[in-house]
């Protein structure tokens, strides 16, 4: 990795809770239209369908579910200020 450059997490929210129960709303493009039951089979249809081989995240008091992205974020640094007053021009 460049030293002008890091690694950013990325939360992207993959299913929410459907009350009551352990009921989970896929929100991934072509996800069932029904909630799944459990939260294990609602991990292994977004593995199925996404190939998505990452890290997760749960929310359990706002009833969500992410999968966590990486990108590297890159930016250029300022250039340093000249002063008239050192005799840096």
């Amino acid at each position: 990795m460049e030293a002008n450059s890091r690694q950013e997490e990325v939360l992207d929210v993959i299913a929410k809770r459907q009350a009551p129960g352990d009921r989970w709303l896929g929100l991934w493009k072509d996800s069932p239209r029904e909630p799944i039951e459990g939260l294990v089979p609602t991990l292994s249809a977004y593995m199925r369908a996404t190939e998505f081989k990452g890290a997760y995240r749960l929310e359990p008091l706002k009833g969500e579910l992410y999968a966590i992205r990486t990108q590297t974020v890159t930016w250029t640094p300022p250039e340093p200020e000249k002063f008239d007053l050192y005799g840096e021009f």
